[in-house]
């Protein structure tokens, strides 16, 4: 492969996600562990273009850079590996299935990731970030939240109840006895994971009494792919860092 390194925060949420996707990929990249929470992502010496360090949907995510051009977003990321290992089972072969994973990758990130970490964030000690490096209005306006303690009560609720929601569709989707989300392992089932995962001890009572849903985060969680992923830790507690996420949406 060309020069290529993947700069990542704690294995929580979206880095969670692309280091266990390049793990199963095999692929060998450089792995550059980098503070999200102290906003080291808008700094990266190797990256002129601000598009994929400012202006990233999925906010402070993980960054691949090959040959000096900048991928953001966890699941196109985890694509691009995929397919650049030549297929290494991240996406299904039927097209209607690839839309199917698709769509259920859309809904994780447009709802559960923006709840999780908005929950997340309410729960840990603020960051530490120059803000003057970080060139969209609207996360600079949001880490300037965070940093001084403002959480919208109406949006705690709304995010509360959203993974909750979110929780009851794995459950459903489970329902018929398959092992994953797609009925094959796939994209789905890491980003879904990478979110849900820190929210079993924030937001205990929304898995409880659901079988499907807690079996397969053990199953998720046992792949030599996830368990590398997590060793990368260098807190011990990566379900526990966070910083600012996906913008929570507007329409509901």
């Amino acid at each position: 492969m060309s020069m290529a390194i993947l700069y990542h925060g704690e294995p929580n949420g979206p880095s969670l996600s692309v280091l266990a996707a390049l793990a199963e990929s095999g692929l060998e990249i450089e792995c550059r562990a980098i503070s999200l929470r102290a906003g080291e992502r808008h700094g990266l010496p190797e990256v002129s273009d601000s598009t994929a360090l400012d202006f990233a949907v999925e906010g402070e995510g993980p960054v691949l850079v090959i040959d000096g051009e900048a991928m953001s977003e966890a699941v196109f990321i985890a694509q691009y590996l995929d397919e650049a290992a030549g297929g290494c089972g991240l996406q299904p072969a039927d097209p209607y299935a690839r839309w199917q994973m698709l769509m259920w990758c859309r809904q994780a990130t447009e709802r559960l990731s923006p709840a999780a970490a908005y929950i997340g964030l309410h729960a840990s000690a603020a960051g530490e970030a120059a803000l003057d490096t970080i060139r969209s209005d609207d996360l600079r306006a949001r880490w300037q939240d965070w940093l001084d303690g403002r959480f919208d009560e109406a949006k705690l609720a709304d995010s509360r109840a959203k993974v909750a929601q979110f929780c009851q569709r794995i459950e459903d989707q489970l329902a018929d006895g398959r092992e994953w989300l797609m009925g094959s392992f796939s994209i789905a089932d890491l980003e879904t994971f990478a979110w849900i995962r820190s929210m079993r001890t924030l937001e205990a009572g929304a898995f409880s009494g659901k079988e499907a849903l807690n079996a397969w985060l053990a199953r998720v969680e046992s792949r030599p792919s996830v368990q590398a992923a997590l060793a990368r830790s260098t807190t011990g507690e990566p379900e526990r860092a966070f910083a600012p996420g996906p913008e929570i949406n507007r329409w509901g």
